[in-house]
């Protein structure tokens, strides 16, 4: 059996995207015009999905999309902005994250928080002078993942913003429910010390959270000194790690932030299906 490349949509994959896509509105006139050998016939949704991946996980430009193998590239394009107006790249996040924690069940007890910088020279919101790269224009994303890494929250902003500032925004963008904090269950949230202070640590006591933040390289050291330690906080800088992958997604090529953040939802939904099996590569 042929291994499935990374930018193919699987019979599996595609099983879960299709229920959720907009159906077209059919109109009598098209379809007469079509039985006259008139009219442009509508574009499989399958193969503009397909598009729509082969872009994020390549970086490829909208435009460069291979026209036999997938239709018009404007076409592609102006389905991804339809889509993206109508939620569904949202909505495939929720549904990936709802079937991993019906077959995996999400880690609530054991969450993590951070941010990564990336360039961004096209963008136009949500973009700012990146502190690490010269101050040339950059934006960063902030995330909360469960314990394994897969992706519950995810806040864009420019690459100048601190993570603190965005703390309450990422803990309060959950897009899945979050079951209720007990004394058997506790959830605790790991940060590094860029969330130091006591507002940031109100912040997560108001949210019934268990903060602990911790110095970059505590737990890598606490792991050579300590027999049987197991980190928690860098899991975050792992799932950062994955939405890189992407190459669509770093550096960010996107003009505006609804495009940006539909890319990265795709993204979330994805790696939310790799983790129990849906989708290889």
């Amino acid at each position: 059996m042929p291994r499935i490349q990374s930018w193919e949509v699987s019979d599996a994959f595609w099983e879960r995207v299709q229920p959720r896509l907009p159906q077209p509105l059919r109109d009598p006139k098209q379809r007469y015009r079509r039985k006259l050998g008139g009219g442009r016939k509508p574009l499989d949704f399958r193969r503009v999905f397909a598009g729509i991946v082969y872009v994020l996980r390549t970086g490829i430009q909208w435009k460069a999309l291979p026209k036999e193998r997938f239709g018009s590239p404007s076409s592609i394009h102006a389905y991804f902005q339809k889509w993206e107006k109508a939620g569904v790249f949202r909505a495939l996040w929720q549904a990936g994250l709802a079937e991993y924690d019906e077959m995996e069940g999400i880690s609530w007890r054991w969450q993590s928080i951070d941010g990564a910088m990336g360039k961004a020279p096209l963008a136009r919101e949500a973009v700012g002078p990146n502190p690490t790269d010269r101050g040339k224009k950059g934006s960063k994303r902030h995330l909360l993942v469960e314990e394994r890494g897969v992706p519950l929250s995810l806040v864009v902003t420019g690459a100048n913003r601190h993570d603190v500032t965005q703390l309450e925004a990422v803990l309060d963008a959950l897009v899945i429910e979050r079951p209720k904090v007990t004394k058997k269950k506790p959830q605790h949230l790991c940060a590094e010390n860029a969330y130091t202070g006591e507002p940031a640590r109100q912040a997560m006591l108001n949210r019934n959270y268990t903060p602990h933040v911790r110095p970059r390289g505590e737990e890598a050291r606490a792991k050579k000194t300590t027999p049987g330690h197991r980190a928690r906080r860098w899991v975050v800088e792992a799932s950062h790690s994955w939405f890189n992958r992407f190459r669509k997604l770093n550096p960010r090529y996107e003009k505006t932030l609804a495009s940006h953040e539909a890319l990265l939802h795709l993204a979330a939904a994805i790696i939310c299906w790799r983790k129990i099996g849906v989708i290889y590569g």
